[in-house]
């Protein structure tokens, strides 16, 4: 199956209201061309400015408060040392999302090992729906296991017009297809004809469209699929 909804390249994307996008783009590509170790070095760095700029000091009070409610008993030095290895590898996500969508297969595979493959192998004849959440290494690992069992992605379309044609050409460079979120036709489709499909189900889409589950000494709100598979 094809879908044929998917975003095209328009003319209008030539734009000056993209010309920043283009650059910004020409030089994440550029340094893509570097050698791995140094790419892990740049993307520490990046994650290190994160933390230091105005978003990043946000999150990282957000997420300090979550540790301190799930691991109480945690030294506080041990949580802050959790804190700022996260804080580090949003800067590595940078860096390996462009690895995904730009990288040759030969070069991933260089860099990557995989492990469970049979359990795929294994079920190939049947419709599979390959449940995944939404961790830093997301598009890495998608590409990954494309390259050795393509499948289709079920996303939500980005707002920017030029974003989404971008990530939607490097989510396919070894998988098979994308399925917007809300196309539930396409997904029962897709596995009747045996398909793979990797789905995210921990988005939180508010109070009204959430149920409420165990989660450390807490109730948690999720989405309703989250909370059926828990």
């Amino acid at each position: 199956m094809k879908n044929s909804k998917l975003p095209t390249f328009q003319r209008a994307f030539l734009a000056p209201k993209y010309w920043g996008f283009w650059l910004a783009l020409g030089i994440w590509r550029t340094l893509l061309l570097l050698p791995y170790p140094i790419l892990h070095h740049i993307g520490n760095g990046l994650g290190w400015l994160f933390s230091h700029l105005s978003i990043g000091k946000r999150r990282a009070a957000i997420a300090r408060r979550n540790l301190e409610l799930c691991f109480p008993d945690m030294p506080e030095n041990e949580r802050e040392t959790l804190l700022q290895e996260n804080l580090r590898s949003v800067g590595m996500a940078i860096i390996e999302t462009g690895m995904a969508w730009f990288w040759s297969d030969a070069r991933i595979k260089k860099w990557s090992k995989i492990e469970g493959l049979h359990h795929l192998k294994e079920s190939q004849q049947n419709g599979i729906i390959f449940v995944g959440v939404h961790f830093l290494t997301l598009e890495l690992g998608a590409r990954i296991v494309g390259l050795h069992h393509p499948g289709l992605g079920v996303y939500r379309p980005n707002d920017n017009p030029l974003m989404d044609w971008l990530q939607t050409q490097g989510r396919l460079r070894s998988n098979k297809d994308m399925l917007d979120r809300k196309d539930l036709r396409g997904m029962i489709k897709a596995l009747r004809q045996g398909e793979t499909i990797w789905y995210a189900p921990d988005h939180d889409y508010g109070r009204k469209n959430a149920v409420f589950v165990p989660f450390f000494p807490y109730l948690m709100r999720a989405p309703p699929p989250a909370a059926t598979i828990y």
